[in-house]
């Protein structure tokens, strides 16, 4: 088998059209309503929130894939409103919206995966997209501007759309993944199996759905579940990724560059969601090292993530390192306070749970002052590790967030 992986600035996988429009939701009167329309039944694999208050469109979202056994023909996606928190009403609009966009598309309704993005608690006007459908039936296309264009229709405190491609090469045969997504705050993603974060992931490889489900969770424990903004979870979050079959290339479990590439493209996602969390000034890329186990790396990764003392001191560039001592202390995980070390980049912060001898305040300060930085904990419990990717909190966080809905 001769394989070559390669990513590729632009690739859209076979199989697939796109198209976008204003349904009127959004306050601002941009595109607010896109789909991705596969041109046959293609394979799926979902992922939802962790979060209990879930939206109307994920129940129904799990229902259609158990029914079509894992296939979908369409998805549905609109911004400016969650559906979420919105009763019986909510799921009323999510299978309105699957019935006109099948009778578009010309499938049935369970094919159809609904998503939305926006303010919880306020019904979503199903109307507004069923009046606005028929419109789109022309302008459905395949090529990148279409593409693009349902990124930008899924953008709510986004400032900039998030997408990412890959091309692989498997016996003569070109497989690409194409992905987007949205997210820039309520960015906590702790998703199973069972500004919220929408991901779909495109390939134009023929595989089973069970086959598919796989990929997709393995490549999502180490990008998407390893990134936070605020530490809230939200009650939309999903990714979603479709094989369309369309290169002709079959691909069974345990490819492994299937695997890498399907990873680079998540975690490229991932990282440019941290990049536009809402109002952010640094990205900090956390190594936690020596842990007595992986889960044990995860929760002191996501202590310090999740403190505002320690995000605020991010924000000022104070190299403050006892917020981390304290945030690794009550993270849960096996420690030892006379045995770990903190550096920022390789300047050496804290040795043996004390300020390191030559630590430079000075020079710690110029580090983290840098719109991106590192900082690796080191805990000497044994062989565990983690890396995770997670931002400052600043003024203008909380300025986005204390009028969002008004």
């Amino acid at each position: 088998m001769t394989e070559m992986t390669h990513t590729h600035e632009f690739v859209i996988p076979l199989g697939f059209r796109f198209g976008a429009t204003k349904a009127g939701l959004k306050k601002s009167g941009k595109t607010d309503f896109a789909l991705i329309v596969a041109d046959a039944p293609a394979s799926a694999a979902a992922v939802y929130t962790a979060n209990r208050v879930t939206a109307a469109p994920l129940i129904i979202d799990k229902q259609h894939l158990r029914t079509t056994g894992g296939k979908l023909r369409a998805v549905a996606i609109n911004a400016g409103n969650a559906n979420c928190a919105a009763g019986q009403a909510g799921l009323d609009a999510a299978n309105a919206t699957c019935r006109a966009v099948a009778e578009l598309v010309g499938c049935r309704p369970e094919e159809v995966f609904p998503s939305s993005t926006g303010v919880i608690g306020v019904p979503l006007p199903a109307e507004k997209i069923v009046a606005a459908l028929p419109g789109m039936a022309a302008s459905l296309g395949s090529d990148l501007d279409h593409f693009q264009q349902v990124a930008q229709a899924m953008m709510t405190t986004d400032t900039v759309e998030k997408t990412a491609f890959a091309q692989l090469e498997i016996d003569g045969s070109e497989i690409r993944i194409a992905a987007l997504c949205k997210g820039a705050g309520m960015i906590h993603p702790q998703l199973m199996p069972h500004a919220t974060m929408l991901v779909y992931i495109l390939t134009d490889a023929d595989i089973e759905p069970a086959v598919l489900d796989s990929y997709l969770r393995d490549s999502i424990e180490v990008s998407f579940n390893r990134i936070s903004v605020d530490g809230d979870t939200s009650t939309n979050d999903t990714v979603l990724l479709m094989a369309s079959g369309g290169s002709g290339a079959v691909v069974g479990e345990n490819h492994a560059a299937f695997g890498a590439a399907l990873t680079k493209v998540c975690t490229s996602l991932a990282r440019q969601i941290v990049a536009d969390g809402e109002g952010v000034t640094h990205v900090v890329e956390l190594h936690i090292e020596g842990a007595a186990t992986d889960a044990d790396a995860l929760k002191v990764a996501k202590a310090i993530a999740h403190s505002p003392l320690v995000k605020t001191a991010w924000s000022g560039g104070d190299p403050n390192w006892g917020r981390l001592a304290a945030a690794i202390g009550y993270s849960g995980a096996q420690i030892d306070p006379d045995r770990f070390d903190i550096r920022f980049g390789d300047l050496a912060i804290c040795l043996d749970g004390g300020r390191a001898p030559d630590f430079d305040e000075k020079a710690a300060h110029d580090y983290i002052a840098q719109r991106e930085f590192s900082v690796t904990i080191e805990l000497h419990q044994g062989a565990g590790s983690c890396l995770f990717w997670t931002t400052d909190l600043t003024h203008e966080y909380v300025s986005i967030n204390a009028d969002y809905s008004t």
